[in-house]
C-alpha cells in the first residue's frame, strides 16, 4: 500500500489549501474529513501534479500515512480538538506526531501535549497566519512543542511558508504551547491595529471631509512609503470597491458592528493574569464589544446631539498627521504583544525567541509590516530586550511622531470623535516614560482605609500608618 509523508484532518478552506500547498511543494498528503463532500471537493480540486489521497474512513486515514505518522489537524478550537484525538489516539504508534494548527487556546494544548505524551505520542501547537489565501500560498507559521517532532517537519514548514528574501517565515517559537501562545499574542496585536486603523479612518472622513476616492489615495500613499502593511494595503483596496447592491461604496453599507472570535480577549486576559499592561489590544476587544450595542449608541447619539466637527485647517498636514499618529501607536500596540511575550516566556517557561518571533511575522501574517525589520534589528542587536520602546532606534522613530499622535488624539478629544484606540496608546506610552507616577497616592489610598502597607522612597521595607481624620 502507497505511504503518504503528512495527513491533514478538516479539509475546510483552510485546511484543503494548506493541504494543496504541501502537496505543491513536493510531499505526499492524505486528507480526512467527516463531511464526505469536502473529501470528494479535495480529489476534485487537486492537480494531476499532486499527490494527493482522500479517505473516506480514519482507519484508512491513519494506514495510507508513513511513520512517523505526522498528522496536521485544522478543526475548531475546543471541543472538536478534543474529539479527534480520542478518535485518532488508539489509531496511532509510538513516535507519531500530531500537529493542532488552529486557534486553540494554550492551556488546552499544555494539556493535549502531557496525554498524548503518557501515550508516547507528540503534540504540538502550531499557530497559522495569513487567512485562506496564505494557507494557500505561505503563510507566516508558528510551531512549538516538542523539539524532536519539529525537526521531523521543519524541512516541510520551510517549504510551504512564506517568503521574505530567501529566509522561511517559520521558526521554532518555544516549549510547550508557545507557538499557541505566539499566535494569540498576533491576534490581539492585530485587533489593535485594525482599532486604530478604524480610527484614522473616521478622523479623515469626519474630521477632513475625505471620500472614498480620496481615502483611497492616501492609504495608496501610507502603502508605498514606511507604513508598508498587509492592513494598510487591505485597506485600500476596500475603498475601491463598488457595492452591486447600490450605485456606492460597499464600505458604506456594512453596519457598524464588528465580530470576534475570542483571541482577543483571551491575549487581555493573560496579561491581566500575568501582570502586563496592554491597554491598546484591551480597548480594541472592548470597542468590538461596544459596537455590538447598535440600538443603544443610536439612542445615546439621539440624546447626546453631536456637536459640529470643526475642520482642520490644513488638510494635507492634517493628513499627514493623522499617518503618523497611526504609524506611532500601531509600534506602540506592536510593543505592547511584544512585552506580554517576553514575561509570558518567563512565567512559563517557553523559551519565546523574540527575534524570530518579529522575523517571521514579517511575511505571509495578518500583521506584516516594514516596521517589523526595525524591530528584527533591535532584537538582533540585544534578545532579552524587555520592552521595543527601549531601544535607542525605535526612540529616535517615537521622538519624531509623538507631536503627531498628540495633536491627533487631541483633535479627536475636542471633537468628540471616538479615538480609544489612539488615546490609548498614547497614555501607555506616556505613564511608561514617566520616572514617578501617581500611584504613591493610591497606595496611601489602600493602606488607609484596607490597612494594605505600601513601601518607601527613603528608604527600604513595608510600612503601615495609622492614618488620622481631618476634623473639618
Amino acid at each position: 500500500m502507497e505511504r503518504y509523508d503528512y495527513g491533514m484532518i478538516g479539509l475546510g478552506v483552510m485546511g484543503r489549501n494548506l493541504l494543496y500547498n504541501i502537496a505543491d511543494n513536493g510531499f505526499s498528503i492524505a486528507g480526512f474529513d467527516l463531511d464526505g463532500e469536502k473529501v470528494k471537493e479535495l480529489q476534485d480540486g487537486a492537480t494531476s501534479e499532486m499527490k494527493v489521497k482522500g479517505t473516506g474512513t480514519m482507519e484508512d486515514f491513519v494506514s495510507a500515512l508513513e511513520t512517523p505518522r505526522k498528522i496536521i489537524l485544522m478543526v475548531p478550537a475546543g471541543k472538536p480538538v478534543d474529539a479527534v484525538l480520542e478518535s485518532i489516539t488508539p489509531l496511532l504508534s509510538k513516535g507519531d506526531i500530531v500537529i493542532d494548527a488552529g486557534n486553540s487556546y494554550f492551556k488546552d494544548t499544555n494539556r493535549r501535549v502531557a496525554d498524548l505524551a503518557a501515550k508516547n505520542l507528540h503534540f504540538m501547537g502550531m499557530g497559522v497566519s495569513g487567512g485562506e489565501k496564505g494557507a494557500r500560498t505561505g503563510p507566516s507559521i508558528m510551531p512549538g512543542g516538542d523539539l524532536e517532532a519539529f525537526h521531523l517537519i521543519q524541512p516541510m514548514l520551510e517549504a510551504i511558508s512564506a517568503k521574505v528574501g530567501d529566509e522561511a517565515c517559520t521558526a521554532y517559537m518555544g516549549k510547550d504551547s508557545a507557538g499557541n501562545y505566539v499566535k494569540m499574542v498576533h491576534n490581539g496585536i492585530e485587533y489593535a491595529i485594525m482599532q486604530l486603523i478604524s480610527e484614522a479612518y473616521d478622523l479623515l472622513k469626519r474630521g477632513a471631509n475625505l471620500n472614498n476616492d480620496q481615502l483611497y489615495q492616501v492609504f495608496k500613499e501610507w502603502n508605498n512609503g514606511e507604513m508598508n502593511s498587509f492592513l494598510i494595503e487591505i485597506t485600500r483596496d476596500i475603498f475601491q470597491q463598488k457595492d452591486s447592491l447600490t450605485d456606492g461604496y460597499l464600505v458604506d453599507q456594512i453596519l457598524d458592528k464588528a465580530g470576534a472570535k475570542g483571541t482577543g480577549k483571551w491575549t487581555s486576559e493573560q496579561a491581566m493574569e500575568i501582570g502586563v499592561s496592554i491597554p491598546t489590544i484591551d480597548i480594541a476587544v472592548t470597542s468590538r464589544i461596544l459596537s455590538a450595542y447598535k440600538e443603544e449608541r443610536v439612542q445615546a447619539s439621539q440624546l447626546y446631539a453631536e456637536k459640529e466637527i470643526a475642520s482642520p485647517e490644513n488638510t494635507e498636514l492634517f493628513i499627514k498627521e493623522v499617518g503618523d499618529a497611526l504609524y506611532l501607536a500601531t509600534l506602540i500596540s506592536y510593543a505592547q504583544g511584544l512585552a506580554l511575550l517576553v514575561k509570558a516566556s518567563e512565567e512559563y517557561s517557553f523559551q519565546i525567541p523574540l527575534k524570530d518571533v518579529v522575523k517571521i511575522w514579517r511575511g505571509g501574517c495578518i500583521i506584516r509590516s516594514v516596521l517589523l525589520e526595525k524591530f528584527y534589528s533591535a532584537y538582533t542587536k540585544d534578545p532579552l530586550l524587555s520592552n521595543i520602546l527601549l531601544d535607542q532606534d525605535i526612540s529616535l522613530i517615537v521622538k519624531e511622531k509623538i507631536k503627531s499622535l498628540r495633536k491627533t488624539a487631541a483633535f479627536a478629544a475636542s471633537n468628540g470623535i471616538s479615538s480609544l484606540g489612539i488615546q490609548t496608546a498614547l497614555g501607555y506610552f506616556d505613564a511608561y516614560t514617566t520616572e514617578s507616577l501617581p500611584v504613591n497616592l493610591i497606595q496611601a489610598q489602600r493602606d488607609y482605609f484596607g490597612a494594605h502597607t505600601y513601601q518607601r522612597t527613603d528608604r527600604e521595607g513595608v510600612f503601615h500608618t495609622s492614618w488620622q481624620t481631618a476634623n473639618d
